[in-house]
């Protein structure tokens, strides 16, 4: 390194990204700065992903006591949840794991900083009213929550609050049609809440296969969440001690909360990027190119910031391509096409690969397999939940192209076959795959009926 930089390289977000990106780096011998304003981790593990699945997890217990029954248990007394005690357990592990990143950073020999970093220039950062000289700088300061403004906006909350809450509302009122809005509505009901969803379109997960979605709606109101499509609020007010939400219908719910989840959008704003050739889009994300390169030779970017694919292990791979680009043989690849990918609604869903609308926009001729049936749990257990399986088949060369599942367990079966999917596999080898009995997941490989 020359003696004009501080650092080899500077890093302005400490999440998934950033914090694998400086960790490599310093591996490979350089000075590496990381600069975090609010918390190690990012979204992913302080109010994201992680979080995220804890509430899922508590979200789900009554449905198991309810079926435990069938089973031949008996609970005395009603169980009742302490929600307090859930947010507290919550936040300690989230902490516990704030600690961990902290510690990769410092073992791995960069330097982290605690504070706002923005760029002041080429190779320029400002953090705590000092400005360092960094050979390359690397925006990954991820995504915020995007709420519209609309009379009453300022009355809701993003998903971001909802870790946080001081007491669980009696009724709530979610809107978007996302992967974060079903899921919240997801963990709403199934913590006791009365639970509206709220969404203008007219399918919820549109940008996922449009059957597996619908299996999805049915599964949500079977289990109690009262579903609104094509419907947007006109007005949020208070009232008293609730809030009145206004639909365009002329209906007004009443609730404790009105979580706004109608998207996220690129964490850029206040970043001193104008002070640079750094190109954004109207929607605040950066463009970079396939090295992650920006329009300012020195900086670079990567993760939910670029607004590409936003998952953590996407991220994560970016961070390292871009390493191995910046200082190593340039071998490392990153492939977009055949990620898995999980939304931890109730019912679960799970998919890898083109929805059945895509392969029949990409391919001349596709067969789709479907089965549909109840989990063996429900047997005993009397729950209506069910589990839809699909699979789409280019016929010409028989290869899977898509693998979609609505249903327990589906996270944990899906990651499997995406391997088997990035692999080629075809139609004929799922069928000379041997069953695991009795399982869902040998479903995959018995259905052998075209459905369409």
């Amino acid at each position: 390194m020359t003696t004009e930089f501080d650092y080899d390289l500077f890093v302005i977000g400490a999440g998934s990204g950033g914090v694998r990106a400086a960790r490599m780096a310093a591996s490979k011998g350089k000075r590496v700065a990381v600069a975090e304003e609010r918390y190690l981790g990012g979204t992913c593990v302080n109010v994201g992903c992680v979080p995220k699945k804890l509430f899922v997890y508590a979200s789900q217990f009554p449905e198991l006591f309810h079926s435990s029954k069938g089973f031949g248990w008996s609970i005395p007394g009603q169980p009742t949840l302490d929600w307090a005690t859930l947010r507290d357990n919550k936040s300690a592990e989230i902490e516990r794991l704030n600690g961990i990143y902290n510690n990769l950073i410092n073992n791995s020999g960069a330097d982290l900083f605690d504070g706002r970093a923005t760029v002041a220039g080429p190779h320029l950062v400002q953090v705590n009213d000092k400005v360092y000289r960094a050979k390359t700088i690397l925006i990954a300061t991820g995504g915020w929550p995007y709420i519209p403004e609309f009379p009453g906006s300022e009355l809701a909350i993003s998903s971001n609050e909802m870790f946080f809450l001081e007491s669980l509302p009696q009724r709530a009122v979610v809107v978007g049609g996302g992967y974060i809005a079903v899921e919240f509505a997801g963990i709403l009901n199934g913590l006791g809440v009365e639970t509206h969803l709220v969404y203008r379109g007219q399918n919820l997960l549109k940008s996922f296969d449009l059957e597996m979605g619908a299996r999805i709606t049915e599964g949500m109101v079977a289990k109690g969440v009262q579903v609104h499509l094509s419907t947007q609020i006109n007005e949020i007010r208070q009232d008293g001690d609730e809030l009145a939400v206004v639909l365009d219908n002329g209906h007004t719910l009443k609730a404790g909360i009105a979580l706004y989840a109608t998207g996220r959008q690129a964490n850029t704003a206040r970043l001193g990027l104008e002070n640079s050739a750094v190109v954004m889009r109207p929607n605040g994300s950066i463009v970079v190119d396939n090295h992650f390169a920006t329009a300012e030779p020195s900086i670079y970017a990567l993760g939910d910031v670029i607004d590409r694919v936003q998952l953590t292990p996407v991220a994560i791979q970016e961070a390292m391509v871009l390493v191995d680009h910046l200082y190593g043989d340039g071998s490392v690849q990153i492939d977009y096409s055949d990620i898995p990918t999980a939304v931890f609604c109730q019912p679960e869903f799970a998919t890898v690969g083109l929805s059945e609308e895509q392969a029949r926009e990409e391919y001349t001729d596709i067969a789709v397999y479907l089965s549909d049936f109840k989990p063996m749990l429900q047997t005993l257990g009397g729950g209506a939940e069910r589990i839809t399986m699909k699979l789409v088949v280019d016929n010409q060369t028989d290869r899977v192209v898509g693998c979609h599942m609505v249903g327990e367990h589906a996270a944990e079966i899906i990651q499997g076959l995406g391997i088997a999917l990035k692999a080629g596999a075809t139609k004929a080898h799922f069928d000379a795959t041997v069953g695991i009995h009795p399982s869902a997941a040998e479903e995959f490989v018995t259905m052998r009926e075209r459905a369409r």
